[in-house]
Parts: structure tokens; C-alpha cells; sequence
């Protein structure tokens, strides 16, 4: 982790290369013949780890001002089947994005970070003896707090939030981000950890030993300089991890024994650090991907782009191919699991990907043995700042109205101004505009003020930009205009 990195911008995670059909979630009916209901649950899940998905961080501006069911119909018109909702504060959810989300036949996976927190309300009292302790104990990380897997404490009160988050809101998976101990470059950069109290005391415990030294290469207790120790530390990272991960999980009063229909996902790391890669991650951050699955038994593993990779301004979107030995390592342990992988398309402008490169990402990636892929986090991608906005489809409410969902979001002052819609129809040699626009997010609603015509109907749109101001980057850039000669069929239907 790069101390010179916000976290959210860790949290490494468009328009989707491939639209997709939504098919709503569905519950079976009483009457419903039991193979035809499993089939219909078995092809749920199928959808929550197979094929492109997306991060979603709601309180991000983007979101702000506007329905839920507009964010959750922008998401759908670019083609997304599932999003992984970033909870980073377990104990406030916004149940109307999920229920909207699920609406629209949108999975919704509730993403939490394993390693930390921003918000400590309501927590119990002691959390603060929870903390991992660092080599350098001064860096700043803007509010967070990491928090130690050797805390039996925290251990509990994760699997207590996360036992309370799927019984309390219609989440259809839960997932574990960033369960590690931090960093890639730790033991050199200082952002190395835990090697506090209950670190120490977790190793006592076991091995009968003072944990290694990290500061002192003159000690015989230096890392360096007790091999046949520090191995013995290493395994000890490996084992919290992922028995922390494992509570959560499958524990006693954990998240499958509190609701056996929801899926869960581990995640880890994955690094371009050339053929030691692998081992590198088990030593720095204490990853095992394969013995976390061969433990836990997901439905789903999440490999996540470290941040020295995503990072790079000009990283190839093939970069996924060069994590196969991550995959092969899982694949020791577990020939089954799903695969997924997450990448980051935006937390800084310069490295912020387009979609060309997020479609070349996803095709290296099933090259890979993935199954799915998401990113964090759909409203910095590259291409909100230079994608023209477009309507996706339109359809009739009732019989004097008309929606347009465009695939972002759209500024209501431009879909106002005169002559921004006009209503073609068949027969009607002059187009008439509508009566009044009215805006919500990514869509429009024309209310023609009377009954619509017969036949074909089609809306021409000119003038409508998209919202600068609501931008994570370049909120004082210019605007995007819809593209001259745009023409929208309108269904009678909404699909």
C-alpha cells in the first residue's frame, strides 16, 4: 500500500464491453415445480460470478441528487448483471439502491474491507486495544483504522457486523476485501504489520518465541537473520488471515449459518512482481489464495490488483495474463472455485482507463481462467470524462409520456433548453416537441401532453451533455454533447 495513496483509491476497482440482458431476481413461487425453481436459483448465482461487473462506492458526488432507481437503470443500460456494493460503514446500508439494484435484475454483492475501518461508531468499548501496530506508527491514513486478525475481539465483531449485515438487508453475496496485512514493499517502506502486543502474543503462543526483529539488523533476532524463525512468522500471517476470514464465513453464528442462501467471496492480491510473486505476497501481506480457498470453500475468489500495478499510468489492459501462477496456485487447493478478477480504472486521472482498454482487459482475462471481473469504481473510469452521452433505449409510460435512459448521467439545464427532444412519428411531417423535460440522473421523461400517436414513433435529441460537476477529476472540463443526428426508437414496451 502506498502511503502516498488515498484508501479509497486502494478500494482497486465502465461501461461494460459486452451489454448483457438483466433478467430480474426472482423468487419461487409456492406453486412453482421444485426443478424449475432450482434451475431459476442456480442460474442466480451462475450470474454472480460469471461475466463483467462493477464496483459501486454510493457515496461518491456521481450518485448524489438523483433516484436510486436512475443509478440502478445506468448500471443496467451499460450492461451490468451484478454489482459489488463497497459497505464502509457496516451499519448503515441504503436498502432502496439495493432493492433497486435487485429490481432491475442486478445482483448485489455487499463488499466489505477485512483489514480496517473508517467508521468506529457504535463500536464497543476497547476497540482501540484492536489496532495493529506498524514498524512506522507515524504515517497519516486519513481516518482509518487497521485493524489486527490476532484480535479474538475484532474477529468477533466482524463476524457479529457481517452476521447482522446479510440477516438485515437483501444483499445476495458478502465478500471480504483486502483481508491482509500491509504492504507489498513493507519491510522496507515501514508499512509493515502487525507486530504489536497481539501479534506478539499469538506467536508466543504457538512457537514459544519473541516475534523477529524488523529494525535492528545487528540483532540475532533480525528477521534477516533467523531464517528458521521469521518462516515460522510468516506461516503464523498466513494461518490469521485466513482462519480470520474462515470465522467470518463459516464460523458459529457466521454469515452461511446465518442466511444458507447467500454466496460468499474471499479475495487477495495479485502483483506483477515477476516468478516470486506469489511466494512475495505469502511473505509481505501473508496471502495464500490457495490455502485461503482450500479453508474457506467460496463461492467466488476475487483476485485484486496491488497497487504498484494499477498504479502505472501506462499499464497494458493484458497486464492479467502475467497473474496466471495466482490462478495456478489457487488451482492446487481448489480445481472449482470461480475465478474472478478486479482491477482499478481511475482513483488517479492519469491512469484512469478507457473502455477499448477495460474490453482488451476482459478478453485477457478469460484467457486467464477468469470467470468474472469488476473494477473499482464505475463512475471514475476514463471514459466519464470522454465518452459523448447516449441514449440506450426509450420507452412509453403510459399513454402521454416517453422515457430515455442514457448510459450516464446528463445535465438537466441542457435536456431542458428548446429543441433538445423532438417527437417523430409516422405520418406527422413536422416533429413536436414535448411538452416538458424532466430529468433524474442518467434519464429523461418527456411528457407530450397528449395522447401519443400511432406507429412508429422516434425521438431525435440534440444539445444534452453530461455533468462535469459531478465528475471525480476535471469537474471545471468542458461537457460532452450527444452526438449530431441522434435518433432514439421509442417501445412500446419497457424491456
Amino acid at each position: 500500500m502506498s502511503t502516498n495513496v488515498s484508501r479509497r483509491s486502494l478500494l482497486a476497482g465502465t461501461a461494460a464491453a459486452t451489454a448483457l440482458t438483466a433478467l430480474p431476481l426472482r423468487a419461487a413461487r409456492a406453486d412453482q415445480p421444485a426443478a424449475v425453481a432450482d434451475r431459476r436459483r442456480a442460474d442466480d448465482r451462475r450470474r454472480l460470478v460469471s461475466g463483467p461487473s462493477m464496483q459501486i462506492e454510493p457515496g461518491f458526488t456521481y450518485y448524489q441528487d438523483r433516484s436510486v432507481n436512475s443509478i440502478a437503470d445506468e448500471f443496467a443500460v451499460n450492461g451490468y448483471h451484478t454489482v459489488h456494493y463497497y459497505v464502509d460503514n457496516e451499519l448503515s446500508v441504503d436498502d432502496a439502491l439495493i432493492d433497486a439494484f435487485r429490481r432491475r435484475g442486478i445482483g448485489v454483492w455487499a463488499m466489505v474491507v477485512g483489514n480496517g475501518s473508517y467508521s468506529v461508531e457504535g463500536w464497543p468499548d476497547g476497540w482501540q486495544d484492536w489496532q495493529m501496530v506498524l514498524i512506522d506508527n507515524t504515517i497519516d491514513w486519513g481516518g482509518f483504522h487497521l485493524f489486527s486478525p490476532f484480535s479474538p475481539d475484532y474477529v468477533q465483531w466482524k463476524k457479529h457486523l457481517a452476521s447482522t449485515l446479510v440477516a438485515e438487508h437483501a444483499f445476495d453475496g458478502y465478500e471480504i476485501a483486502e483481508p491482509y496485512f500491509p504492504d507489498w514493499n513493507g519491510l522496507t517502506s515501514g508499512v509493515y504489520g502487525d507486530i504489536g502486543p497481539l501479534a506478539e502474543q499469538a506467536f508466543q503462543a504457538r512457537f514459544g518465541l519473541e516475534i523477529p526483529n524488523f529494525t535492528d539488523p545487528t540483532s540475532a533476532l533480525y528477521y534477516k537473520n533467523d531464517p528458521d524463525r521469521y518462516a515460522k512468522w510468516v506461516q503464523l500471517r498466513v494461518d490469521a488471515v485466513n482462519h480470520y476470514v474462515n470465522a467470518i464465513m463459516n464460523g458459529p453464528g457466521g454469515v452461511r449459518r446465518t442466511r444458507r442462501d447467500v454466496l460468499v467471496a474471499t479475495w487477495s492480491l495479485g502483483v506483477l512482481g515477476g516468478p516470486d510473486s506469489v511466494a512475495l505476497e505469502r511473505e509481505y501481506q501473508g496471502l495464500d489464495a490457495g490455502a485461503m480457498t482450500a479453508l474457506v470453500r467460496p463461492d467466488l475468489h476475487v483476485i485484486q490488483t496491488n497497487w504498484p500495478d494499477w498504479l502505472q499510468p501506462d499499464l497494458p489492459p493484458d497486464y492479467v495474463t502475467s497473474y496466471r501462477p495466482f490462478v495456478e496456485q489457487i488451482r492446487q487447493h481448489n480445481k472449482s472455485v470461480p475465478i474472478g478478477v478486479q482491477t482499478d480504472i481511475g482513483s488517479q486521472l492519469a491512469m484512469a482507463r478507457d473502455d477499448a482498454w477495460i474490453r482488451e482487459f476482459w478478453r485477457a482475462a478469460r484467457q486467464t481462467g477468469m470467470s468474472t471481473w469488476t473494477a473499482y469504481e464505475y463512475n471514475i473510469g476514463g471514459y466519464m470524462y470522454h465518452d459523448r452521452p447516449v441514449p440506450r433505449s426509450a420507452h412509453a409510460i403510459g399513454k402521454e409520456k416517453i422515457e430515455i435512459s442514457f448510459q450516464k448521467r446528463i445535465d438537466p439545464a441542457s435536456a431542458a433548453q428548446l429543441g433538445s427532444f423532438t417527437i417523430l412519428s409516422a405520418g406527422q411531417e413536422t416533429p413536436v416537441p414535448p411538452r416538458s423535460v424532466s430529468t433524474d440522473g442518467n434519464r429523461v421523461v418527456l411528457d407530450l401532453g397528449h395522447r401519443m400517436p400511432e406507429g412508429l414513433l422516434r425521438v431525435a435529441v440534440r444539445n444534452v451533455t453530461d455533468t462535469p460537476s459531478y465528475w471525480l477529476f476535471n469537474q471545471d472540463g468542458p461537457a460532452n454533447v450527444v452526438p449530431a443526428n441522434t435518433i432514439v426508437l421509442v417501445s412500446r414496451h419497457r424491456h
